[in-house]
């Protein structure tokens, strides 16, 4: 993309401006419905990890000792 220059759009008048507050909003929108895709992706890697840790300290540490009491 090109960069947008607002010095000539704030002097040629409110359509220009308009024009591109319109195109910065599609750019917004268009953003952010792709951004959650990544924070899903590392939250859900994080929580695979998380558990993963857990069924190692349950199998490996818990059960190897046995009963206690």
């Amino acid at each position: 993309m090109e960069p947008i220059d607002r010095a000539s759009a704030v002097s040629s008048g409110g359509a220009l401006e308009e024009d591109m507050a319109e195109q910065e909003r599609v750019e917004a929108q268009h953003a952010l419905s792709h951004g959650a895709k990544g924070a899903v992706l590392v939250a859900g890697v994080a929580v695979t990890l998380l558990f993963i840790g857990w069924l190692l300290f349950y199998f490996v540490l818990f059960l190897r000792r046995g009963y206690v009491g």
